[in-house]
């Protein structure tokens, strides 16, 4: 088995000094390939378009190029947010063959695709969310993801004057079978718990936007209407947020992650402190060469590993607060004609968006 040494090139765009290692023996619990027609098959399974707009806009299409690009055959599917479809995918890409699986999870349906890959002696890459019993792991620094929510909350609250030791803070977290849910929940708690802050009401954490806008009316409701702040997952959840505070008449600081348009539109406005912006491509870049590495038959190791030891590629995330919104758009991870309309118009011209 040959061995591999791949080192990123983007750290000056916020990639972490990735390196990897290989070594001359062992499998890295996938097997070795075969040199068939499948030992140069992708497969890659999407978990649904609902939860981010980035996975059919961004993921697909930068994991299709970068794969292609290097000769190598993908079959990239999305489960549209069902367990069952998702299991059905890999089933019939199982059995038309694979020489690496890269998966992200969905409800933990990623953790049976993955025992049965590594049956077949197919490695498996987790892909942005953690699965277990995969063979590595790819994703954003997600306890530095929360760490820069958790940041953006205390700025928020040092602008507006309150103290973070008295504030009215809500936390309204991710999907826990999202196991980078706990990761961007233990980073932002880090950061606000050590200046004092102690959530006042903490919902049960969902990916869906509108039952977030109803567990946090609720809470509110309970806080007899008042809170001085909003410690929220990711922008999706942030726009359901926002949009009981809307009604409500109030604007206080508010975090997320994603740089999605809706996102960078709200954090523009004022109605979100700042987003949490993963360059999707450079994590796309880490997957597409570690697996490119696994289907030319080498055994990679990376710099971090998980707490079950599963190797951790990290990529490091940016915090993006008004003015740091164009190089999100200079990166070509917006439209600027999509994102400016309407009142935004304003506020791109205020901050050199073009």
């Amino acid at each position: 088995m040959k061995t591999s040494s791949l080192v990123s090139t983007a750290a000056v765009v916020g990639v972490s000094a990735l390196l990897l290692a290989g070594c001359a023996t062992g499998d890295g619990g996938g097997g070795e390939n075969t040199g068939d027609a499948t030992a140069s098959r992708a497969c890659v399974i999407l978990p649904d378009a609902a939860s981010s707009p980035r996975w059919e806009n961004n993921d697909r299409p930068y994991l299709q190029e970068g794969l292609e690009a290097a000769g190598f055959e993908t079959d990239i599917q999305n489960a549209q947010g069902d367990v069952n479809k998702y299991a059905t995918i890999a089933d019939q890409q199982l059995s038309q063959g694979c020489g690496v699986m890269l998966l992200v999870d969905y409800n933990g349906a990623g953790a049976a695709v993955a025992e049965k890959a590594k049956a077949e002696g197919i490695p498996v890459i987790a892909y942005d969310r953690p699965i277990a019993g995969a063979d590595y792991y790819v994703s954003f620094d997600n306890a530095e993801v929360g760490r820069l929510e958790g940041q953006s909350i205390l700025d928020g609250l040092a602008a507006a004057g309150k103290d973070p030791a008295t504030a009215i803070v809500v936390y309204m977290g991710g999907d826990p079978a999202d196991g980078n849910a706990k990761m961007f929940h233990d980073g932002a708690v880090e950061v606000m718990e050590a200046a004092g802050i102690k959530p006042a009401a903490e919902p049960p954490g969902v990916w869906d936007g509108e039952k977030t806008a109803t567990n946090f009316e609720q809470a509110l409701t309970g806080l007899g209407g008042k809170v001085d702040a909003v410690w929220v997952a990711n922008d999706t959840n942030a726009a359901g947020v926002i949009t009981i505070l809307d009604k409500n008449g109030l604007v206080v600081p508010v975090s997320g992650q994603d740089a999605s348009i809706a996102g960078l539109q709200n954090v523009l406005l004022g109605k979100q402190t700042a987003t949490v912006y993963k360059p999707i491509k450079l994590e796309a870049d880490a997957a597409v060469e570690l697996a490119i590495a696994l289907l030319g038959g080498e055994t990679p190791t990376a710099d971090q590993e998980l707490e079950d030891g599963t190797p951790y590629v990290a990529v490091t995330p940016q915090l993006v607060g008004p003015e740091e919104v164009v190089d999100v758009v200079d990166a070509g991870d917006a439209d600027p004609a999509e994102l400016c309309q309407g009142e935004v118009q304003a506020k791109c011209a205020e901050f050199g968006i073009e």
